[in-house]
């Protein structure tokens, strides 16, 4: 793989990381497992993700993630506690990928990394305290559930294609941004119905 596609994957990787960290895990390792996905020579560093012990605990904890993340409220609450471990974990699996030779590119990897996953992982919580406020718990089980699925998707065909990684990643930071960007004026016209909603001071 060329450097494009190299920091195509690793930035991949880690963008998704900031959704679903044990999910990525997981699903790599499975996939590594069972043969489904042959990763490049040059990313053979992931096969310790491949190990049993591994995927057995990365399996318990995306499970764990996937019940807290259907809860309304429970899913900000798991989302603030991994607001340090998924820009962590992103970090590490993107440092993973690149050549383990050249201490300039790990270097960026890991600062990039956790970068990118602290991003998607802004928007995601951010987007989830907003829909957290819909009285109703049907439209935060379908961001959820969406979240799984394009997760898990975008994750396996960025593995499989280091080319279309170079896409995935970029069709990520995107929305990631614009996530921010709704969160952020959602926020702020909220702010001002408050304002216009309060009674004026007594005399």
């Amino acid at each position: 793989m060329g450097a494009a596609e190299i920091l195509g994957v690793a930035a991949s990787v880690s963008l998704l990381s900031g959704w679903r960290l044990y999910l990525c895990i997981f699903a790599t390792g499975v996939a590594m497992h069972t043969g489904w996905i042959a990763l490049p020579a040059h990313l053979h560093q992931l096969d310790v993700l491949a190990n049993p012990w591994v995927i057995g605990v990365a399996g318990v904890a995306a499970l764990a993630e996937f019940l807290a993340d259907k809860v309304m409220w429970i899913d900000s609450a798991w989302d603030a506690i991994h607001t340090l471990i998924r820009p962590i974990g992103g970090a590490l699996l993107a440092l993973a990928i690149v050549d383990p030779g050249d201490p300039k590119w790990q270097v960026i990897a890991l600062i990039l990394g956790g970068g990118a996953s602290l991003l998607t992982h802004s928007a995601k919580a951010g987007t989830r305290a907003v829909v957290n406020v819909s009285p109703e718990p049907v439209s935060n089980v379908l961001v959820s559930t969406a979240e799984d699925v394009a997760t898990g998707g975008l994750l396996l065909l960025a593995l499989a294609n280091p080319v279309i990684a170079i896409g995935v990643a970029v069709l990520l930071l995107a929305g990631a941004i614009a996530a921010l960007v709704m969160v952020r004026r959602v926020l702020r016209w909220a702010m001002q119905r408050g304002r216009t909603a309060a009674p004026p001071p007594t005399a």
